[in-house]
C-alpha cells in the first residue's frame, strides 16, 4: 500500500536523507490525530512542487509528527502541461470535475464564466468560490498521493478564454474544446510533441517550458455558438469524446485520464 501524503508548507528544499522532518500545523493535526500516525509508520511529505520526502514516523504527539527521512525524490515535471478550463455549473458539479480531474493528473485547471453558466463569481463570492476549489484541489492532490499540486488559475470570462486558446497554440500546444456535435473524436486529435528533461517547476507553457493542452469543458447548458466559433477562430479544436452525452462534471475528467494514457503518463506511449 502507498504512502499517505502530507503537503509541506515550507522547509523541505534543503532537505537530505538521514535528516529529521517535523511535520506540525494543520498537516501535523491530521497525521497525528485524525490519522493517528504511529512509530514505524511509512509517509511521505510533498512540497505541491515535485519534491517527494520518503520517511517513517518516529515519534507522534497531538500536533506534531517527527519523521525520520529515508529518501528524497523529484518527481519529473510534465512534457506537455495538461490544462483543464472548467465552466463554472452548479450544484458544486465544477468543484466535482476538478477534483476527479486531479486525481487522473491533470497539472492546472482555469475557472470559466461561460455564457450559459448559471453560478455567477462576483466579488466576496468568487475569492470564496476560488478557495474551495483551492482546497478541493489540495485533498485531491494527497489522495492521489501525487507529488505536485495542480494549479488553480484566476477566472476567466468567454472573450479572456479566446485569448488564451490563441496565445497556448501561438507556443506551440493545443486547445481542445468538448462538444457533442464534434465530427473529430478527441483520440484524434494530434498532440503536440512533450518536451524532455523538464527541470522540477519549469512546467508552464510559453518559451522555455512544456507546451500545453487545453481542454475546455461547458457549463449544463453547453457552449454556445459565439463561444464555439471564438475559441474555433483563435486555433481551437472542436473534438468529442464518443458517442455520449456526459455531464460537465465528468466530462473533464474522462478526457483528461484519455490525454493522460496518450501522453505515457499511464504507461502507454502515444
Amino acid at each position: 500500500m502507498s504512502a499517505p501524503v502530507f503537503l509541506a508548507e515550507s522547509g523541505v528544499e534543503h532537505v537530505v536523507a538521514g535528516d529529521r522532518y517535523v511535520l506540525d500545523g494543520a498537516e501535523g493535526r491530521h497525521a497525528g490525530v485524525v490519522q493517528r500516525k504511529g512509530r514505524g509508520e511509512r509517509v511521505d511529505v510533498v512540497d505541491g512542487d515535485g519534491l517527494r520526502l520518503r520517511c517513517v514516523v518516529e515519534d507522534a504527539d497531538a500536533g506534531r509528527v517527527t519523521l525520520l527521512v529515508q529518501e528524497v525524490a523529484v518527481d519529473p515535471a510534465p512534457g506537455v502541461v495538461v490544462t483543464l478550463v472548467q465552466a463554472l455549473a452548479k450544484g458544486d458539479r465544477d468543484e466535482m470535475a476538478i477534483e476527479a480531474a486531479t486525481e487522473v493528473g491533470v497539472d492546472a485547471v482555469v475557472p470559466w464564466q461561460a455564457e450559459r453558466s448559471v453560478v455567477v463569481w462576483r466579488g466576496e463570492r468568487a475569492a470564496k468560490s476560488r478557495a474551495r476549489w483551492l482546497g478541493t484541489v489540495r485533498t485531491a492532490t494527497k489522495q492521489a498521493r501525487r507529488a505536485r499540486l495542480p494549479r488553480v488559475e484566476l477566472p476567466v470570462d468567454s472573450r479572456g478564454l479566446a485569448e488564451r486558446v490563441g496565445q497556448v497554440v501561438a507556443a506551440g500546444g493545443r486547445a481542445i474544446v468538448l462538444h457533442e456535435e464534434a465530427t473529430t473524436a478527441l483520440a484524434d486529435v494530434p498532440l503536440p510533441a512533450p518536451r524532455r528533461g523538464q527541470e522540477p517547476g519549469a512546467a508552464d507553457a510559453g518559451p522555455g517550458g512544456a507546451p500545453q493542452v487545453l481542454v475546455v469543458v461547458g457549463p449544463e447548458g453547453g457552449i454556445s455558438e459565439s463561444e464555439l466559433a471564438a475559441f474555433t477562430a483563435a486555433g481551437a479544436v472542436a473534438a468529442r469524446l464518443g458517442p455520449h452525452v456526459l455531464r460537465t462534471s465528468t466530462a473533464g475528467p474522462v478526457a483528461i485520464a484519455l490525454l493522460a494514457q496518450r501522453l505515457g503518463r499511464w504507461g502507454v506511449e502515444d
